[in-house]
This record gives C-alpha cells, sequence and structure tokens, in this order.
C-alpha cells in the first residue's frame, strides 16, 4: 500500500512517514538534556513504540499513546510526568506511576522489554507533544504534561 505524498502525483510508501522506522522521530526528553530517537513498528508482536536512547533499546506497547492520550483527557488538567527506572518508585499520581499501575487499561507495565520498562513518561511525553496530543512543560526536573 502506498500513500499519496501531497500533489504532483508523487507517492510516499507509509514507511518513510515520519515517526516510522526509516524516518524516526528526533527528540529531546523533557530536561532538554538527552536526545533520541523514536518510531513506531507495527510489525512486532505487540505493535510497538521503539525508543533508541543512546545504546538502549526501549519498547512500549503502542497502544500506550491513545490510552495516555484518554486518560490525560479525563484528568483533565497538568499531571506531573515523574520519570523513573524500572527499579525507581515513580511520584504517585505521576504520568509513570500510571503507566505501571494494574488499574491502567493493560493492567500494568506498558514498557515491554524486562529491566528497560521504566521511563516511560520520559519518552512518551515528548512523542505524544510532537502528535499534538499533549501539551509538555519542558523543565530541568520533574516537567508536567496535559492532553491537548
Amino acid at each position: 500500500m502506498r500513500v499519496a505524498a501531497g500533489g504532483g502525483g508523487m507517492e510516499r510508501n507509509p514507511s518513510e512517514l515520519p515517526g516510522m522506522r526509516r524516518n524516526p522521530w528526533v527528540l529531546k526528553t523533557p530536561d532538554g538534556k538527552t536526545e533520541y530517537r523514536a518510531f513506531r513498528d507495527v510489525t512486532l508482536d505487540p505493535p510497538s513504540l521503539v525508543v533508541l536512547a543512546g545504546r538502549s533499546e526501549l519498547r512500549y506497547r503502542l497502544r500506550c499513546l491513545e490510552d495516555l492520550h484518554e486518560m490525560l483527557k479525563e484528568h483533565g488538567g497538568w499531571m506531573p510526568l515523574g520519570g523513573a527506572g524500572e527499579k525507581e518508585q515513580p511520584e504517585a499520581g505521576s504520568v509513570e506511576a500510571w503507566a505501571r499501575a494494574r488499574g491502567n487499561p493493560v493492567g500494568g507495565w506498558y514498557g515491554l522489554k524486562e529491566g528497560r520498562r521504566g521511563n516511560f513518561a520520559t519518552y512518551v511525553a515528548p512523542i505524544m507533544e510532537i502528535l499534538h496530543l499533549a501539551e509538555v512543560q519542558h523543565t530541568p526536573h520533574g516537567g508536567r504534561m496535559r492532553a491537548v
């Protein structure tokens, strides 16, 4: 399947669209310190949001984008990011805590790779922002987000 790129009859392969493996987003963490790449991969089981940060590869369930947007809309205001590694305790009431909670839509972790399931809020928040699903407050420490 090919998707028109717009105008002039030119066509663009969907795998080359922004946010796909061949054309990943290049983003910075909310604190502005770390650059990383991210892309959607619907060929993985389950479909995943892949984050490449330095030599680390993290994977989150792709549905996290829709689920997080819905939760933020229901929350109705700013929510702390609370980014934390898998073995660290996230801030209560934060996006990071929600991404691990048994009460979220997947019943626990959105992260898929054992040992690398944390830092959900750190990497997913800027993706939500680039997709115009959320506004992210970029600060040296902490940060917060809300649905758009």
